[in-house]
Order: structure tokens, then sequence, then C-alpha cells
């Protein structure tokens, strides 16, 4: 895992970039927020969605909920870039469309985009 920082309107951004899957349940989760917070000291992070296990996308399993609370509770924003139209879930569309619409996790296509966004908020 490689952790850089980008400065956007004065606000710090770290951009984690990695080889292999990061996040896979919420003690990972956790580990990620505390790793970033200490090595950086920042409280944005834009994150590729191939770091996240695959039932993070499938709703039911309840881990999207449980691991983004945290991120939530530790005060971490946190943007998911990558492409998400692969996934056919109306329920997963419906949960990237409400994130999207508030200040704290958003799902965007890419990594402009969430410095924009993280920077904004």
């Amino acid at each position: 895992m490689e952790i850089r920082t980008i400065k956007e309107n004065n606000t710090e951004i770290a951009v984690i970039s990695s080889s292999e899957i990061l996040i896979t349940d919420v003690q990972s989760a956790l580990d990620l927020i505390a790793t970033v917070n200490y090595e950086t000291g920042c409280d944005r992070m834009i994150l590729n969605k191939a770091a996240l296990c695959e039932d993070f996308f499938q709703l039911r399993t309840k881990l999207a909920g449980e691991i983004l609370q945290k991120f939530i509770n530790y005060h971490m924003k946190i943007a998911i870039v990558g492409d998400f139209s692969g996934y056919t879930s109306k329920s997963l569309k419906d949960f990237i469309y409400e994130s999207n619409k508030g200040n704290d996790i958003f799902f965007l296509p890419g990594e402009k985009e969430a410095v924009e966004k993280l920077s904004a908020v």
C-alpha cells in the first residue's frame, strides 16, 4: 500500500494506492482509517474500488453500511473511485446516489472528481 497526499483548497487528502484488497471487513477498515490518520493526519481519503472486497458491493451482506459507518464515526470522509456501471443492483445504485448527495461518502469515476468533491466539503 502506498499513501500520498494532495493539497487542494487548503485541504489535505490522502490517496491510497494498492495492488491488493485492503478492506475485507470492519476491522480492516478501522486499521486503514487509523493508518491514514497516523501517517498523514488527513481526515479525507481517496480509495480505488478495487481495494474493497466484492462483498462490500453486495448490500445484503450489510458490510458496506457497517464499514462506512466507521468512516463517519471516525470523521474520515472517503471517495471510492472506479467504474460502478457493472453493478446491476438497483439497491446499490440507489445507495451510491444517496451517498453522493451527502458530505462524507462519495462514489466517483476518478481521482480528479474525488479531489474536487473532497476539497469542497
